[in-house]
């Protein structure tokens, strides 16, 4: 158990510092500390001594350099177990610090603040702060360390009781490394997005995630599961979302809940999207929400039971009207009319979330990761969309004007959707979706089979090229009216014979949209 004699305290967060620091001078902690730290516990009427007084070295640099200094890190390494330490820093006049309470330069804040400039950002970051807490960490068995008010509670428990344990020494030391890797981290993606702008994919992949939530379970009871968050992440996040009503979203829950706000976010018209799985059941665009709402449920009534609902306007009364005849698991919304939330929360099981930012788009798309057995797969999600002049029409019927709007349509939702992708697309409404397949075929097949009589008439989009011509006989059985796939098939040419016998209009894009 270690006796705390001494303790040295540095913060740039003074949540709880002087009633903290109170309760270490009534428990009889000698205390030293710097700058602005030191004018705050001398404000209120807390003994300390100031850094500069001890080191006997003033405070330099514009601040840059304050414990920087040997009789700061010598009191804070030295071995207490090792009689040669001890002998050398009384030799040198070094007190031993037994504990350091350090949190860092707002470095996250500066730079997440577009009003921030460059120096700004430079001048947060810390040296000092790391430096303490990095030297504290490694010595832990001798010296606590403290990189959070969070952590005050249960330090001061420990003194109370007449010292820290070797559990709590060994838990903030732990805590401690993980500050400032995360602090490190931080630092490298912000000046990388700033200084290399056009390396998507760096030499070094830096991550940082904070728990955000343990979650109850994972996809599956007998897994165990926590929602992280990164604290750097710029526009609307999953992260983001307020919850109003319902118990707490669960770890499917939060992946379809990015899977719909990453296809609303496609659209500019009112929107709703309805997501299963993490694939789409319905998604429709209409001049009321309500409308688009109806349309996107009865795309797939089934499918739809139990589903994820993420819209991109307020939601109104009469939307509110509509979703709540059905049992659905979350409705996602920028916010609520006062009349539509209160109808919603009559549901004692719906989950009902609110994001503000939703439409809120960052400069640069995040990239997407996938974990493998030792390793990352990174790649980036610049996704560079489609007009009517990126379509080549190669049948001898070229598509109408309204299904040409049709396919741009499509091609934002099919992006989304898990390959092999077909999909049918009536107007600005979908209504059958093949997903998931391990062939192309039987991707169609279940797109009609979901799309029934709505597959007359309407327009397919396969997120890839047609190897053979079978899908496109199906899909001509069945009514569709036109087609737009990829192209570069080594049997393009069977695949369109096959469209020009059926008379069906069919368009290359030119663009892959596999997604797994």
């Amino acid at each position: 158990m270690l006796k705390v004699k001494r303790a040295l305290i540095s913060v740039s967060d003074k949540t709880g510092l002087v009633e903290f620091a109170k309760e270490l001078h009534v428990l009889g902690i000698e205390i030293m500390s710097t700058g602005g730290t030191f004018n705050a516990l001398k404000d209120a009427g807390v003994p300390a001594i100031p850094i500069e007084e001890y080191t006997d070295f003033p405070e330099m640099l514009d601040g840059r350099v304050k414990t920087l200094h040997p009789k700061v890190h010598g009191g804070i390494l030295a071995r207490r177990d090792l009689k040669e330490h001890m002998l050398k820093i009384k030799q040198h006049d070094i007190l031993p610090i037994d504990m350091v309470v350090v949190n860092l330069y707002p470095f996250e804040k500066i730079a997440l603040n577009p009003k921030s400039s460059l120096e700004d950002v430079i001048e947060n970051i810390d040296i000092g702060g790391p430096a303490m807490v990095r030297s504290a960490a490694k010595n832990h068995a001798s010296v606590a360390v403290v990189v959070s008010p969070s952590q005050y509670p249960l330090v001061l428990e420990d003194l109370r009781a007449g010292g820290m344990t070797e559990a709590m020494l060994k838990l903030l030391a732990v805590e401690a490394f993980a500050a400032t890797s995360g602090y490190d981290t931080a630092i490298y993606n912000h000046l990388h997005s700033l200084y290399i702008p056009d390396e998507p994919l760096p030499a070094a992949l830096r991550y940082r995630f904070e728990r955000a939530q343990e979650l109850r379970y994972g996809e599956n009871p007998y897994n165990k599961a926590a929602f992280y968050r990164d604290p750097m992440a710029k526009g609307f996040t999953i992260s983001d979302l307020e919850q109003l009503h319902g118990k707490e979203l669960s770890y499917n829950n939060l992946l379809d809940c990015d899977a719909a706000t990453n296809i609303l976010r496609e659209f500019e018209r009112p929107c709703a999207v309805i997501v299963k799985h993490n694939n789409p059941c319905g998604v429709s665009c209409s001049d009321r929400l309500a409308d688009a709402f109806v349309k996107a449920f009865e795309a797939d009534s089934l499918s739809a039971f139990g589903g994820i609902i993420a819209l991109n306007r307020i939601c109104d009364l009469d939307t509110a009207k509509a979703i709540s005849k059905f049992f659905v698991e979350v409705v996602i919304a920028p916010d609520y009319a006062p009349e539509a939330l209160k109808l919603l929360k009559k549901k004692k099981d719906i989950r009902i979330m609110k994001a503000p930012n939703l439409l809120e788009r960052p400069k640069h798309p995040d990239n997407k990761i996938a974990k493998v057995k030792g390793g990352l797969l990174c790649q980036t999600l610049d996704f560079p969309g489609i007009s009517e002049k990126d379509m080549k029409v190669v049948t001898k019927t070229a598509p109408t004007p309204e299904q040409m709007k049709a396919m741009i349509f499509g091609v934002k939702v099919a992006k989304w959707v898990k390959s092999n992708t077909i999909l049918l697309v009536q107007g600005e409404t979908t209504v059958g979706v093949g997903a998931g397949q391990m062939s192309r075929v039987d991707s169609t097949m279940l797109a009609l089979y979901k799309a029934k009589d709505k597959a007359k008439g309407s327009v397919l989009i396969s997120d890839a090229y047609f190897p053979f011509r079978d899908s496109v006989d199906m899909a001509a059985k069945a009514g569709v009216a036109a087609i737009l796939q990829t192209g570069g098939s080594l049997r393009d040419q069977e695949v369109t014979d096959a469209a020009n016998e059926h008379g069906i209009p069919m368009v290359h894009s030119g663009l892959r949209l596999f997604w797994h």
